[in-house]
């Protein structure tokens, strides 16, 4: 008896290993994504500005990187005794401008490094419900609390959401022609924009992906991953939700992410990452007595393991705590 019907996958060609140089830029599902890749010990850079919501913002922070376009003093302001940009996200903000705006153009060198050498940029699109600041006409990608009288709030149609689209991928390309651009949509519900409102730009990310993807001459370098169809057919039950009945909840997270490695990561290494989980899974054990013999036997095994990935990949770097 079959209970529920699934996603259909198949695997992808340029199919992500431990040689890949990985980009993740987007919503907060983008660092969950990204938080599992960091626990594998995939080599990459996440969110160097903090979550983006909307694709206009991760454009604009792209061209940025491409033109290699610089932030300065004038492009950050101070409230609530921090300093801000409305391009980026308040994770980013700082009590200094000074720092802040050296922050910003270094999140702008780390992404241009990243762009040249990315086997696989991964884009999550979050809404595209967008906000409009009244006094310049320019859209951004965080309010940082400023009074909502401030902005105006828009919609953006598929038509824009997939010129966009197209001009980012446009960008990634021109200064890295083999780059693989994986589109999904971020399964959390953005529902203080309403729940009608958050299916309309949902449908409108989900739309302008497809038309950018099969319309364009970017096929096979651009394709797009089912997060949001996984979440909402395959786990459509509350029980797969945080408290917060908005964000999926870890059981939801890890299953996305199996289906993820079902379709992107190569077979070869499936070995090498249950080693990687065998050595994060000893390294969070904490032992009644540090100082015992049995914790002793199992530091230096651990260590053997260590040095056993490290001799096949040099760039893991892993940290056994003292106590």
């Amino acid at each position: 008896m079959n209970l529920l019907t699934k996603i259909p996958l198949s695997k992808a060609n340029n199919q992500i290993d431990y040689s890949s140089r990985l980009l993740l830029i987007g919503s907060c599902f983008s660092e969950n994504i990204g938080a599992k890749l960091s626990y594998y010990k995939f080599q990459g850079l996440q969110n160097p500005f903090g979550i983006l919501f909307h694709p206009l913002a991760i454009e604009k922070l792209i061209q940025k990187t491409v033109t290699q376009e610089t932030f300065r003093e004038e492009d950050v302001f101070q409230t609530n005794e921090q300093w801000h940009c409305f391009d980026a996200h308040s994770c980013i903000s700082n009590p200094s401008k000074e720092q802040l705006v050296v922050d910003l153009n270094t999140g702008l060198d780390q992404t241009a490094e990243q762009l040249k050498v990315a086997s696989h940029v991964m884009i999550t699109l979050g809404t595209a419900w967008v906000y409009r600041n009244r006094d310049s006409g320019e859209i951004v990608a965080n309010c940082h609390k400023v009074p909502q009288t401030n902005f105006t709030k828009e919609l953006l149609s598929v038509d824009e959401v997939r010129e966009s689209l197209k001009r980012i991928t446009t960008s990634i390309l021109s200064v890295n022609s083999s780059a693989q651009v994986i589109f999904t949509v971020s399964p959390v519900r953005h529902l203080k924009d309403g729940f009608v409102e958050n299916l309309r730009s949902k449908a409108h990310l989900i739309s302008a992906i497809h038309q950018t993807i099969e319309t364009s001459n970017f096929s096979p370098l651009a394709s797009y991953f089912e997060s949001y169809e996984i979440m909402m057919d395959e786990l459509r039950d509350y029980r797969f939700y945080a408290k917060d009945m908005i964000h999926p909840n870890e059981t939801a997270i890890d299953y996305i992410w199996e289906k993820f490695v079902e379709v992107w990561i190569n077979d070869s290494i499936t070995d090498d990452m249950k080693k990687v989980d065998e050595v994060q899974r000893g390294l969070q054990h904490r032992p009644f007595n540090p100082e015992s013999e049995a914790h002793q036997k199992f530091l230096t095994s651990l260590r053997k393991k260590i040095a056993y990935i490290r001799k096949a990949y040099p760039f893991m770097d892993f940290e056994i705590s003292k106590a």
